[in-house]
């Protein structure tokens, strides 16, 4: 039987689900879309909330030309499933949130609010894919279709006039408090503890930069909450990124290292002669 301490995590889920049901419908700001960017510059509306996006589609194009050529590496054939689609969500998360930004209004939220929610259920697979070392590939498709739900539950409340972000923020939160948990319990690396430690951290605070959109625009001029957002949000998932990258290359540098230099000579007594 297993210790008491590895249901932490479902135990977590099931009292942020309880607490979840137990307070209701929780409602779209009926501000939302009034951003603190009103800027057009080259005949483009929001210019530094659309072109802020640019950056995801920077991440998940690196992620994805360093990670799916190493796919079936021992270090991340469990969790690649995973990764995959928190690559696919960060990608078409540049374009929804730009195709959104460009004229904010709740039909285009759907298609921003839809790839963010996919990031987090593929990065939530992804790692435990990676703690557990057990194929993601089926709690992937599962968080998927809890992904599109979590959205088209928000988007018929919110017609209905009744809207409810309670599904959709659920599973933004659930990597905030799961991931540190799963690397804990099943002893991740130090290094790859740091890295998606700091990329949550700084999601946290994109978060809270979202919610204070005007109030930054008025204090730093050219910066608003909302552009700040992007930019953290990218700089997040650039840390997840690039800790995976570095793992993937690590058997290969370990490969280089041990093997012999062309035209170099091993002797019986394991002595190593290069010319």
């Amino acid at each position: 039987m297993k210790p008491l301490r590895y249901y932490l995590p479902l135990l977590t889920t099931a009292i942020l689900s309880g607490a979840a049901l137990w307070h209701g419908p929780i409602a779209q700001l009926a501000n939302y879309h009034n951003f603190a960017d009103q800027e057009i510059v080259l005949g483009i509306p929001h210019f530094a909330d659309v072109l802020s996006n640019l950056g995801f589609a920077v991440v998940a194009w690196w992620g994805w030309s360093q990670l799916a050529p190493a796919s079936g590496q021992v270090v991340m054939i469990n969790a690649w499933a995973g990764y995959r689609l928190f690559l696919i969500g960060l990608f078409l998360t540049a374009i929804g949130s730009s195709y959104y930004h460009l004229d904010p209004d709740n039909i285009r939220l759907v298609w921003d609010r839809l790839p963010i929610t996919l990031a987090c259920g593929g990065l939530l697979a992804g790692v435990w894919g990676d703690t557990r070392q057990k194929s993601s590939t089926g709690l992937t498709s599962g968080l998927a279709v809890a992904a599109i739900l979590s959205v088209a539950w928000w988007h018929f409340t919110e017609q209905a006039g009744v809207g409810d972000l309670r599904p959709y923020l659920l599973l933004q939160g659930l990597p905030i408090v799961l991931i540190p948990l799963w690397q804990w319990l099943y002893d991740a690396p130090r290094t790859e503890r740091w890295a998606f430690g700091g990329a949550l951290i700084l999601y946290v605070i994109a978060k809270l930069a979202e919610l204070n959109d005007h109030e930054i625009a008025s204090t730093f001029g050219i910066m608003t909450g909302h552009t700040l957002k992007h930019l953290l949000a990218t700089g997040a998932a650039a840390s997840i990124v690039g800790c995976l990258v570095r793992r993937v290359r690590a058997p290969r540098q370990q490969s280089d290292d041990m093997s012999i230099p062309a035209g170099s000579t091993v002797s019986t007594d394991s002595d190593v002669r290069f010319p």
